[in-house]
């Protein structure tokens, strides 16, 4: 027997466990990787499954619009809505009909698609120029950092709504135009966010060691820094998601968003008021907003278990 062969029996002897045995429980005492880390966590944020759970479902439905509404959004049946009475929920129509009898369940169905389309473009938009700015502003710093934010300053100076309403005066409101302009207003809030992730991270011995080896500065920024601050910009993205989804429904509802016959929640609220007050037609209204609130708060416990879940300091029992 050799002297290894000697040392292996003499440690199961004293341990009563065999090599084989440990090296399997070693190897399954590995750490999890972030993602599947991150992915547990967020699953035992109960309000946050169901509510990724709803959205799916809402995409789901927006993508299948054409297929899954029973009716033509825009189509009218005046034999529905005698004398320009919206026609009340029924088999035919669970979600009742407007003052024109174009069947309701149709257009919030059709309406989620410009609601959804709203938030993720203006989003979009949001969170890929205030991550540039915000990250050249936090690595560069000095000049560079006090331009881009006093830039951020003077745009959150001017009030969001009004700032909305003067520009779709002057061009045509659809949904890419308002997607823009919301996004427009939105960029300071992400650029703040991701400079202070920068000012820390440019700190650390990984972004020094970088530099001192000529890694070029685009490189440095995007590629070492950048995906170290992913976790506060989806979260931010997650959040800032149903914010739009309520800036172009108050804007349709005011007249200056999505223009009727195209079907969007906040123009069906808008077409709701006078017959809610004139014939008690509440489904007008009801349905529409309740499908805003519901997908509003949706995003939020979505963001909330993102936050919770990509926080390092947060533990699994």
């Amino acid at each position: 027997m050799t002297d290894r062969d000697a040392a292996i029996e003499r440690a199961e002897l004293t341990t009563g466990v065999s090599p084989a045995v440990a090296i399997e429980e070693l190897v399954s005492e590995r750490p999890e990787s972030p993602w599947r880390l991150t992915w547990r966590r967020f699953l035992r944020h109960r309000l946050a499954v169901v509510s990724a759970v709803f959205l799916l479902a809402l995409f789901v439905t927006a993508l299948l619009a054409p297929w899954i509404a029973p009716y033509d959004p825009n189509a009218i049946d005046l034999q529905l809505a005698q004398f320009g009475r919206p026609a009340s929920p029924s088999l035919a129509h669970p979600m009742g009909s407007d003052q024109v009898g174009r069947d309701l369940l149709s257009r919030v169905i059709h309406g989620s698609r410009v609601s959804l389309a709203v938030g993720f473009l203006a989003t979009g938009f949001a969170i890929v120029v205030g991550t540039v700015l915000g990250a050249i502003a936090g690595y560069a710093g000095r000049w560079v950092d006090m331009a881009i934010m006093r830039v951020a300053d003077m745009m959150l100076a001017f009030p969001p709504l009004l700032f909305l309403m003067a520009v779709l005066v002057g061009v045509r409101p659809s949904a890419l135009t308002i997607s823009l302009a919301i996004g427009v207003i939105n960029w300071m809030y992400v650029a703040r966010l991701v400079r202070g992730e920068f000012l820390t991270l440019r700190t650390r011995e990984y972004a020094e060691a970088a530099r001192a080896i000529g890694v070029p500065t685009w490189a440095i920024i995007f590629r070492e820094l950048l995906p170290n601050a992913m976790g506060p910009i989806i979260v931010a993205a997650t959040l800032s998601i149903p914010a739009a989804i309520l800036t172009e429904s108050t804007l349709s509802f005011l007249g200056f968003g999505i223009q009727p016959p195209t079907a969007s929640w906040g123009n069906m609220l808008q077409n709701a008021f006078t017959y809610l007050r004139d014939y008690r037609a509440w489904w007008m209204g009801f349905y529409p907003g309740l499908m805003i609130a519901l997908t509003v708060l949706a995003f939020n416990f979505v963001g909330d278990g993102l936050r919770d879940a990509l926080d390092p300091r947060s533990r699994i029992d």
